[in-house]
Formats: structure tokens, C-alpha cells, sequence
């Protein structure tokens, strides 16, 4: 397992520190933004140093809320292990629920398995399905690493986090600032209001184009997620074709 070693006097809050409005004076430079450019820069070169060399990957997210015997951390854990067991490596949030159990799908089958973890009070221990193991200050770098390093993304049931992700992929990928990779939600009865929404008020208004719903795939079963990505990486010639 790789595991970066955080400096010493490791402090949660990073984000919201650097979030604040400045208030002078501020008689250390240590704590001022300039000294935090370079701590953030560390941040980006050791998570492109760790993850360089995994090769594809695909990014899964959802709830760190719920165990093992959910099963929406099942199908979590059966499509990672698919994943892994045709090339691509996995990468999850580090922390538990839907991210323990993609981490665990992979581990389990020897794939690589990656967690990009980050201190919250919901995730104050990185779970121990992990052969890669980051631990980030900053969420903007964090997320970073999950764009730059992932040829898909699969979107399992999950809260503010993981809406996050989601919206963030579907601008990039509308906006061409990364390529049209697959972005796959999990279990249409749990999505169906967010897209009907946005079908009824997002086009209606306007805002987005009726196209702009082709940007993600909605599925039922694990084995289906797991396909489109191992298909789509095949297609793009990230993964070998099969005999």
C-alpha cells in the first residue's frame, strides 16, 4: 500500500481557512495564501506522482452513509470488482460506504485499488481496501486527481458530495474541457426525480438542451454499469480488445 505521509501539525480545515476572506493583519506568513499556494502545488505533485502509473481507471461515488448489508454497497462492490477484473483500476473518496465498497470490489480481486480521502466528520478513517492511499487537504485538489485520473465516472446513490461530482463531470464533458467519457448513474427509480426535473425545468427553461441528457446513462444492475465503462474504455483503446 502507498500511503503519503502528512506533515506534521495536520489540520482539517484547510479548505475553509483558505476560503476566508482575509482579515488583516496576519502576522504569519505561513498561514497567508502565498505560503498555501505551495502547499497546495505539493498536494498536486504527489497525487500525479502516486497515480501517474495506474493506468485507467474509473471513479466511483455515492453515500459514505451506508454498510454492507445496503444494497446499493453491493452493487457498489460487484461493479468494481468487474472493473478491476477486466484492467481498469478503481478509484473511490477513500472513506465508507459506497466508497469502502468500491475499494473492497477491487482489493478483492487484486485490481488497484485507489482512495483520494479527505478529513470529514462523516470519513475520519480511510477504509483498508486501499493499494494507493491519498490523503488530501483540499477538495478542488482532491477532485483534481478523480477528473484527471478517471475514463469514467459511475454515480451510485449519494448526497451533496456526490451531486457535486456529478454536475462537475457533465459541465466539463458539455463544456469539452475533458473528453465525452461515460458517466453512468445507478438505479433510475433513485435519479428519476433529479432527471425528470431537469427535463421539465432545465430544458423547459432553456437552460440546458434536451442533448445535454445524453451526457449520462441511467442503469438497473451492476453488470451493466460495469460493461458500458469496460466497453466504452475498450473502444478508446485504454483496455486490450478481448480475444
Amino acid at each position: 500500500m502507498i500511503q503519503l505521509q502528512q506533515p506534521k501539525g495536520w489540520v482539517d480545515n484547510e479548505d475553509k481557512e483558505l476560503l476566508q476572506a482575509p482579515c488583516p493583519p496576519i502576522p504569519d506568513f505561513t498561514i497567508q495564501d502565498p505560503w498555501r499556494v505551495l502547499r497546495i502545488q505539493g498536494e498536486m505533485v504527489e497525487g500525479f506522482d502516486a497515480l501517474s502509473k495506474i493506468g485507467p481507471a474509473a471513479a466511483i461515488f455515492g453515500s459514505a452513509r451506508f454498510n454492507e448489508s445496503n444494497p446499493y454497497y453491493q452493487a457498489a462492490e460487484a461493479i468494481a470488482r468487474q472493473l478491476a477484473t477486466a484492467g481498469l483500476a478503481v478509484i473511490s473518496g477513500g472513506g465508507p460506504g459506497i466508497m469502502e465498497a468500491a475499494n473492497k470490489g477491487a482489493y478483492q480481486v487484486n485490481g488497484v485499488s485507489v482512495g483520494c480521502g479527505i478529513q470529514l466528520p462523516r470519513e475520519p478513517f480511510p477504509n483498508p481496501y486501499q493499494t494507493i492511499a491519498l490523503k488530501f487537504r483540499y477538495f478542488f485538489v482532491r477532485k483534481l486527481m478523480f477528473i484527471k485520473y478517471a475514463v469514467a465516472f459511475i454515480i451510485m446513490p449519494g448526497g451533496f458530495g456526490t451531486m457535486d461530482e456529478l454536475f462537475e463531470a457533465l459541465t466539463l464533458v458539455q463544456t469539452d474541457k475533458i473528453d465525452h467519457f461515460p458517466i453512468v448513474l445507478y438505479d433510475r427509480g433513485y435519479w428519476k426525480g433529479l432527471i425528470d426535473w431537469m427535463e421539465e425545468k432545465m430544458v423547459a427553461a432553456g437552460c440546458i438542451d434536451l442533448s445535454d441528457l445524453k451526457l449520462f446513462q441511467v442503469v438497473e444492475d451492476p453488470e451493466e454499469a460495469a460493461q458500458i465503462v469496460i466497453n466504452a474504455s475498450r473502444e478508446n483503446g485504454y483496455l486490450n480488445q478481448p480475444c
